[in-house]
C-alpha cells in the first residue's frame, strides 16, 4: 500500500518561512507591541511574497505566529524581569534539588 505525499502549499512554505523569522529575529523575546507591529510587518511581507495566499490563509497565518510567540508552555528561556529569577531556571534547579536529595 504506498501512501500519498503531501503537496507542499504556499500557506506550508510561508508558515515556515514565517516560524524562521521569529526564530532568527528574536521576536519571541520582543514586548507585545512590538511584536504585534513585527508580525504585521512580517504578514505584509509574506502576501507580497506569496502572492496566492488567500484573506482566510493570511489571518491563519498571523494567528499561528501569535501562537508560537506566546505558547502554553514556555519554549524554555524566559526573560526575568530585574530583581526575578528566570522561571526556567528555578524550576530545573527545584528538579536538580529533589533528584539529589533523592
Amino acid at each position: 500500500m504506498s501512501r500519498g505525499r503531501h503537496e507542499t502549499t504556499d500557506l506550508d512554505r510561508s508558515r515556515d518561512e514565517l516560524f524562521s523569522h521569529i526564530q532568527r529575529c528574536g521576536v519571541i523575546e520582543a514586548e507585545d507591541a512590538q511584536r504585534g507591529e513585527w508580525l504585521d510587518d512580517t504578514i505584509q511581507y509574506l502576501a507580497e511574497r506569496y502572492s496566492d495566499l488567500s484573506k482566510q490563509d493570511l489571518v491563519a497565518l498571523k494567528e499561528m505566529g501569535e501562537r508560537y510567540c506566546s505558547p502554553a508552555i514556555p519554549h524554555g528561556y524566559t526573560k526575568a524581569k530585574d530583581g526575578e529569577a528566570d522561571v526556567a531556571e528555578e524550576e530545573s534547579d527545584a528538579k536538580t534539588s529533589e533528584v539529589s536529595a533523592a
